[in-house]
């Protein structure tokens, strides 16, 4: 195969031996023109059109000084002011030296284009910058938070989802988002929990393929596509306690089981960039890991692409322990492999003496230059450094009716049923009168959620206007807040209760405030905030019918509810389209059919709870005070992971193996029917799951392998298929060996992970 050109091999050959040779020749007149024609050569613009990849990025590479090189690896914020967005000062001085590789927060496309001209026209190699920013679910359209998108379990309309987003991110001229967040998380007291998707493997896996392909699509350099960063490498999620930022403490064989996949998984769909992340595995913190960011990442995983630190992670290298200084903190990090020093300016400021003083080698720099250069040429960047800079091409893209059509399929299918008592929903849309109450209630500027992009609060759709636009126009609608969302005041409790002594029943909206998830929001309490759960028991004194509406970016701790309200809906932070949405189940327009992607406890004391727990060599037994059980409440979940009602029945067969027994060279197909027993047309996901029952090493109780998500109208079947590979038992050994041990399986399937129908397989060795 041939790699590139003859001309260019020849260029290449030029390029590295022709000045040695010219050296070491006695300077006469000849070999003096010769000097001034290399000079000339290399002062020429260097043209993409007219080059490969490997020759334009080593020919730009021979061109830079040191401190060029370490500009492209620097990565700084834009801000924003009374006046709009701007640059800081220095950072437009370090930019016009040509001494920054990429900016971040630059989100108009006036500015966006202002800042590369300057890098393109006024620099001395006119190399071009990269935009990020955090266009985490939706960029002015904004979608579900991503646990509410897990909860779809629609992989296709994910997919869409984040194809939308680049389309209106890239319409503005960034290049390159900071998602998705594939961090498997287990414990809801971290607000991250909110970013991603949630506490399973396999489905976070192919979730964060789906996030990937529908950012970058199948070409980086059309006009409509970003580069996706898988964040955050590794193991964020289990930070300990469930607080932000904290320590990781886990096996290899536990990391590489449950946190590494989704990255890997990541990297098999092609993404172009990595995020550190800031915690500490065992001790060596994540951006100066060589193990995770070289050994795994690059060398066995075979990843291609750039890895950028999370914001001032390599200072944060200091107060961890690890280095003295931000000479030690530089050397850490770039010899563990990061390429781009997101706004702590290390890399700037150390680099060059490190250089100097032989502790780094250029040759690394170098490396990392390639890697990021190597993005700018797939971004199409250096044949058309404008090309996503059009102010009428972005208007024309930003919260469009089919923009929003998607993002209100999307907050409808991530809205889970929790509970509904003798079929209260859906509600007749002429009811005679309803009360629509909370401090969520007619709410705009919650809704979005946290890392809202580029959104506007005053876009949303409050779910009372919703309710407001659903019903008859006989209907008559009552409203009162009842009380803010956290505070301790309870004056509001008496209008509340008035209105709904006078409804037929009653829609209370309650939950968190955008900014209670997110980073740097962990919760130590999973209790509805301030007096709402106070209220929800005024309300349920009346003795009228309650529909609890839940707005959360995290499973709360909803005990009571659970045992006195009439119905419940997890809608989480659904967007921009979240009134419409609510209605349209309140009401009937729309089935839902979304499965919980994380479990809830019945109290935070549970936490961690999951649902591929391993068993004890003392299982809970009721009746045996001496086995692993509390002596106050269940083990069991309030809900379970894959739960989720629907306004319809359905009813699934056995399992059906191919074969009972196989080799583990074979696969095995496991069939089952499943039928809609009721009277609605409806959705219904069928989970199949699996355990090893005897093993090396002890193996969980369940682990997801397959779902599928089936339509089906009254009284109609589907016989669904699914196939396991050997892959599907392979695991992680005591040494860390991936591999598949013949024995017995657990061949589970059903509608959530609690509820499942059982057969056995055997495994032998061919």
């Amino acid at each position: 195969m041939q790699l590139f050109s003859f001309s260019s091999l020849i260029c290449i050959l030029a390029l590295f031996f022709l000045p040695n040779l010219i050296a070491q020749q006695p300077q006469d007149p000849e070999s003096k023109a010769m000097d001034e024609l290399m000079s000339e050569i290399q002062e020429e613009p260097l043209s993409a059109e007219n080059m490969d990849q490997f020759t334009f990025i080593e020919t730009l590479l021979s061109r830079m000084t040191l401190e060029e090189k370490i500009g492209q690896l620097t990565l700084y914020t834009a801000d924003w002011g009374e006046k709009g967005p701007f640059l800081r000062d220095q950072y437009l001085g370090y930019l016009k030296q040509g001494k920054v590789g990429a900016l971040f927060n630059a989100v108009t496309p006036d500015f966006i284009y202002q800042l590369q001209k300057i890098a393109v026209e006024e620099t001395r190699l006119k190399i071009p910058l990269i935009f990020g920013f955090d266009v985490i679910h939706g960029f002015r359209t904004i979608f579900p938070i991503p646990l509410a998108e897990a909860s779809s379990w629609n992989l296709d309309l994910i997919e869409q989802g984040a194809r939308v987003a680049a389309q209106e991110a890239s319409a503005v001229g960034i290049h390159w988002t900071f998602a998705p967040m594939v961090d498997i998380a287990r414990d809801p007291r971290w607000g991250r929990i909110a970013e991603g998707s949630g506490e399973d493997t396999y489905l976070g896996s192919v979730i964060a393929q789906a996030r990937v392909r529908g950012f970058q699509g199948t070409d980086l350099s059309a006009k409509d596509t970003i580069i996706a960063c898988a964040k955050h490498y590794a193991a964020y999620g289990a930070a300990e306690a469930g607080r932000d930022y904290n320590i990781v403490d886990m096996s290899e064989q536990r990391l590489r089981e449950v946190y590494l996949p989704p990255f890997h998984a990541s990297v098999q769909a092609g993404v172009k960039t990595f995020m550190t992340s800031f915690n500490d595995i065992n001790g060596v913190p994540s951006t100066a890991s060589r193990w995770l960011l070289t050994d795994i990442l690059r060398r066995e995983w075979r990843f291609d692409g750039f890895i950028v630190t999370d914001y001032t992670s390599i200072q944060e290298l200091i107060p961890h322990g690890v280095a003295a200084n931000p000479a030690e903190a530089g050397k850490l990090a770039i010899s563990a492999g990061v390429d781009m020093d997101m706004e702590a300016g290390i890399f700037q400021n150390e680099l060059t003496k490190l250089v100097e003083k032989k502790i780094v080698s250029e040759a690394m720099i170098d490396d990392a230059v390639r890697r990021i250069l190597a993005i700018k040429w797939q971004l199409g960047l250096f044949k058309n450094p404008y090309h996503y800079c059009d102010p009428e091409h972005a208007m024309s893209k930003l919260l469009t009716p089919e923009h929003r059509s998607v993002a209100r399929k999307m907050a409808q299918e991530s809205i889970v049923l929790l509970k509904n008592t003798d079929q209260i929903l859906p509600l007749d849309k002429k009811i005679k009168t309803l009360a629509v109450i909370g401090p969520l209630a007619a709410n705009q500027s919650e809704l979005l959620g946290c890392w809202w992009g580029a959104g506007d609060t005053k876009d949303a759709i409050p779910i009372l206007t919703g309710i407001q636009a659903a019903v008859s126009p006989e209907t008559k609608i009552l409203y009162a807040q009842g009380c803010a969302i956290q505070d301790a005041n309870t004056q509001g409790f008496a209008e509340a209760v008035s209105i709904a002594n006078q409804a037929d029943a009653v829609v209370a909206v309650l939950g968190e405030a955008a900014w209670m998830s997110g980073e740097a929001a962990s919760r130590a309490s999973l209790d509805l905030p301030g007096v709402q759960e106070q209220l929800l028991q005024e309300l349920h004194k009346t003795g009228k019918p309650i529909i609890l509406v839940l707005l959360n970016g995290r499973p709360l701790t909803i005990a009571w509810a659970e045992a006195n309200v009439a119905a419940i809906l997890e809608c989480w932070f659904l967007g921009t389209e979240t009134g419409p949405a609510v209605a349209s189940v309140l009401f009937g327009d729309y089935n839902p059919s979304a499965k919980l992607p994380i479990t809830f406890p019945r109290t935070v004391g549970q936490i961690p709870i999951y649902y591929s727990y391993k068993s004890t060599g003392r299982p809970m037994d009721p009746s045996n005070k001496y086995t692993s059980k509390y002596f106050d409440i269940p083990n069991t979940p309030l809900y379970p992971f894959g739960y989720g009602l629907g306004f319809t029945t359905f009813q699934l067969s056995k399992p059906q193996l191919s074969q009972t027994k196989i080799t583990d060279q074979e696969n095995c197909t496991v069939q089952v029917t499943l039928t809609n027993t009721g009277k609605r047309a409806g959705t219904e996901t069928v989970q199949l799951y699996i355990r090893d029952e005897v093993a090396s090493i002890t193996r969980p109780m369940k682990e997801l392998r397959s779902f599928r998500k089936i339509t089906l109208d009254p009284g109609s079947s589907a016989e669904i298929t699914f196939t396991l590979t050997p892959k599907d038992f392979y695991f992680y050994n005591r040494d860390c060996q991936y591999v598949l041990e013949p024995g017995i399986f657990q061949i589970m399937v059903g509608c959530n992970s609690s509820d499942v129908m059982t057969e056995r397989l055997e495994i032998v060795k061919k």
